[in-house]
């Protein structure tokens, strides 16, 4: 079979009236959507997390221009992803822009790669909440509460809240993400005014070409890689890509979701670039390398948040990550969730459509999909508990290994679904021809080309230097099986596509075509008169 299928009429998938059933439609303005996207980005916990190893092992004080260097080639890459999204409004959008340009079975492979990654990308934050929670409250004078109770009221919270309407979820991710990017601008505006630490501002600290060329300065025991430094710098953007996860749900999808897509990717990108450089301007180059290397790498942004503007936001920063991990458990959970459901409604099984594709009542939420993730990441969280034992070189199970090895697996997922998502950009507008109107050579062609290859190469890094980026967590089983765990979900999703070509090829037609009637057909998005979905 090829993998890109020429266009054939399809027909309505034959579903119960009762089994699918639409998400609430414009529950969610463009404010709520880019609120969502931005909190799965985490800018407080990439920042904390993820600067002190770039800065440590990989590009040292160039990586505010590693992160210049992510900013550009992810904007590159949402150019394509965003004049797809003009034309294809559906919940599951990996599945179903791979399934439109790179045809059904790939598409089904796709689906399945983006609902794990996701999956996994809630429990990763349940571990790292845990652990900044379980630390802070002991640090703040509270009682030691093991992680693993801390990880079973956050995943409960989270039910509670997927439960209801998409707008809570909206309501709280915008206040905990607008306080977590206030300390962070406080931290440094504060820093930038008082014109840096012992070095000054450091400007040479965003150079991207030097972020291309150097590393941090080797020290015994320690072998730096450019690489390190650009896988982490992408990381940090992971979740940017769900804005068009909410497109069923938006008010004007058509608008919206291409227009959140910039705004999250850019102001993100914005927001890295001066926070990291701000952090090494503040702390002075070498104490910031010393820093990111010793054995309490969160005190580059610590020391300076409580030198710079008082220790009072020290500890509201300390409490701000807390929150911040939570929501970002949160945001992924929402995408995943809404991902089960994009994947159980188009379900040839009457009974699984029934289950998964269903919507509440009254909140219009994909209440048992949500249901069914949170199972999922707590039987998760437990695998960890029970079967992962702490070792001295990786004490803390929730962070090193629950968050860590978890990221590493999500994280390579997405990164090869945005490469994919990009060729399938080329088929659908150049091979496929579909919408000549949107095709442009450098919009729907060279940008998409150019992104796919920085994904890549990125992949590459991540393969490269996987050892290093589980850190100590690299002895654990569940680090040696992450390629294959990826490869499995991959085969058996092409597995079931192929089944269903030869035995359903009505439903195997269908895959990946469910799609919002008035986002694809009508050129007026303000129009919200029926909540009807037509498979194209």
């Amino acid at each position: 079979m090829s993998a890109v299928e020429e266009p054939v009429a399809l027909t309505p998938l034959p579903v119960d009236p009762d089994s699918m059933k639409m998400l609430k439609r414009g529950a969610v303005g463009l404010g709520a959507v880019c609120f969502m996207a931005l909190a799965g980005s985490a800018p407080i916990t990439a920042m904390t997390g993820n600067v002190p190893i770039a800065v440590g092992f990989g590009n040292g004080i160039y990586t505010p221009g590693a992160f210049i260097v992510a900013l550009v080639i992810l904007t590159i890459f949402t150019v394509g992803y965003a004049a797809m999204s003009r034309h294809i409004t559906a919940t599951g959008s990996f599945y179903g822009y791979i399934s439109h340009g790179l045809g059904q079975t790939m598409g089904m492979a796709s689906g399945l790669l983006a609902s794990v990654a996701y999956i996994v990308f809630e429990g990763s934050l349940i571990g790292i909440f845990s652990s900044f929670a379980r630390t802070t409250i002991h640090n703040f004078g509270g009682p030691y509460i093991p992680w693993i109770w801390i990880a079973i009221f956050g995943i409960a919270v989270i039910a509670v809240m997927g439960y209801f309407d998409i707008e809570i979820s909206g309501r709280v991710l915008g206040v905990f993400l607008v306080t977590e990017v206030a300390i962070l601008l406080l931290l440094g505006f504060a820093v930038l005014f008082k014109g840096g630490g012992p070095a000054g501002l450091v400007p040479q600290a965003l150079n991207p070409i030097k972020a291309l060329t150097t590393a941090a300065p080797s020290a015994p025991g320690i072998s730096p890689s450019v690489g390190i430094g650009l896988f982490f710098a992408f990381w940090s953007w992971v979740g940017f890509e769900t804005v068009a996860v909410y497109g069923e749900e938006s008010k004007n999808p058509k608008r919206i979701v291409p227009r959140g897509l910039f705004i999250v990717v850019i102001s993100v990108g914005v927001l890295y670039v001066f926070i990291s450089w701000m952090a090494i301007a503040g702390n002075g180059p070498a104490k910031a390398i010393a820093l990111a290397r010793s054995s309490n790498p969160f005190s580059m942004f610590f020391n300076i948040t409580q030198s710079f503007v008082g220790v009072w936001a020290k500890d509201i920063y300390e409490v701000l990550i807390i929150t911040g991990s939570f929501a970002c458990a949160l945001a992924f959970h929402n995408a995943a969730s809404r991902y089960i459901y994009a994947l159980g409604r188009e379900a040839p099984n009457k009974s699984i459509r029934k289950v998964l594709g269903a919507t509440h009542e009254k909140h219009k939420s994909p209440y048992a999909a949500s249901l069914i993730q949170s199972v999922i990441t707590l039987g998760i969280i437990l695998a960890f508990f029970w079967l992962q034992k702490p070792s001295a070189a990786a004490p803390d199970v929730a962070y090193d290994y629950v968050y860590g090895l978890l990221a590493i697996l999500g994280t390579m997922i997405i990164l090869i679904l945005q490469s994919l998502t990009s060729f399938s950009v080329i088929s659908y507008f150049h091979v496929r021809k579909e919408h000549p109107e949107t095709a442009n050579v450098f919009r729907t062609f060279l940008a998409p080309l150019i992104g796919a290859l920085g994904m890549i190469y990125v992949v590459y890094l991540l393969f490269k230097n996987l050892d290093f980026a589980a850190g100590a967590a690299a002895s654990s089983p569940f680090f040696k099986a992450i390629p294959w765990i990826v490869l499995a979900v991959a085969l058996i999703g092409i597995g079931y596509s192929l089944i269903l070509w030869k035995t359903q090829p009505e439903v195997y037609r269908q895959m990946g075509r469910t799609v919002l009637v008035e986002a694809h057909e009508r050129d007026s998005d303000a129009e919200l008169e029926t909540d009807a979905v037509n498979p194209i």
